[in-house]
Formats: C-alpha cells, sequence, structure tokens
C-alpha cells in the first residue's frame, strides 16, 4: 500500500470536507458540522498563513484518505489541527497518521517551529495513543498559550517539544 502524501490542493477541498465531516460525525457522534470548521471552506487562506500549511494522503487509487494541517502560532509554536485517517487506512501497518505528522514535523522543524499544540476530544482513545506513542504529552487547558487557537469541541490537550526529541 503506497501513499504520497501531499500539500493541499484546491481540487480536493470537497473529498477532505467529506472525510472529516464522516468520521467526526458517523464514527464519533460528534455534534459538528461543516459550518462550525469554516476553515474546511477555505483551507488555503486558513491554513498557509505564516509557517502554516495542510496535507493529504492520498492513495494510489487518487483518494483522500487522511489530512494534518499546522497553524503557525508564532514564536516557534504550531498547532496540529484537522488530523484524521480514514478508518480503513488506520493501524501502524498502514503507517498514515505517522507519515503525514512526519511530514508536518519536518516541515515544523525547516520553518523555525519548536513546539507543537494539539486539541482533542475525549472519545478518541487511538488518537490519544497514537499522540503519547510520538512523544506529545497531555498539557492542561489552563497551560496552553494564548494564541492556541481552542476548537469548542476539543477537550484534552497536548503539547510536543520538537527539539527535545531529535536531541
Amino acid at each position: 500500500m503506497h501513499v504520497k502524501i501531499q500539500p493541499y490542493q484546491e481540487d480536493h477541498k470537497d473529498e477532505i470536507a467529506n472525510l472529516i465531516l464522516d468520521i467526526q460525525q458517523r464514527e464519533f457522534h460528534i455534534a459538528i458540522s461543516l459550518n462550525d470548521q469554516p476553515d474546511l471552506l477555505d483551507i488555503r487562506n486558513f491554513y498557509r498563513r505564516g509557517n502554516g500549511n495542510f496535507w493529504c494522503a492520498i492513495s494510489t487509487e487518487g483518494e483522500v484518505i487522511g489530512t494534518i494541517a499546522l497553524i503557525d502560532m508564532g514564536d516557534g509554536m504550531g498547532a496540529i489541527r484537522k488530523m484524521f485517517v480514514r478508518e480503513d487506512w488506520r493501524g501502524k501497518d498502514k503507517n498514515v497518521a505517522s507519515s503525514l505528522l512526519y511530514t508536518l514535523e519536518t516541515w515544523a522543524l525547516n520553518y523555525g517551529i519548536k513546539t507543537l499544540y494539539l486539541g482533542t476530544v475525549d472519545v478518541l482513545k487511538a488518537a490519544q495513543r497514537f499522540y503519547n506513542r510520538e512523544g506529545f504529552v497531555v498539557v492542561d487547558a489552563a497551560d496552553l498559550p494564548a494564541s492556541f487557537p481552542r476548537m469548542p469541541v476539543d477537550t484534552l490537550f497536548f503539547k510536543k517539544d520538537l527539539f527535545s526529541t531529535i536531541l
């Protein structure tokens, strides 16, 4: 199974929104709509500010099977958003989530982002295990930087110091 990680392309906009909404609503029963996520309506302008970016995992059939985004928070910090992998492409053996995260972390290091933050919801237990395995640690919401873009549905927060993982 070969997967290509590539920066966002406008022709994938609808497929990205459908993938994310399906995972949020159908799979995890999170009460969130496309209107609650205006970033999905203008991915290019929302995520490609400063040193931010948005990537897709594309299957050999050309389908969007995963996403990840980086928001440049300034001061060497970034926020991970929109990390989603289609259910049939999850797991260590498929390596899609790790490939997406590796792409984002490499970009972040190349552009001077030293610390990553992310928010998630408590119901996403597998995601939490993945973040822990990838070197993220849980942080209290009160300890998030003021520039962290909180989503109303997020209840659990993680942090990773990129330089401590490569030294």
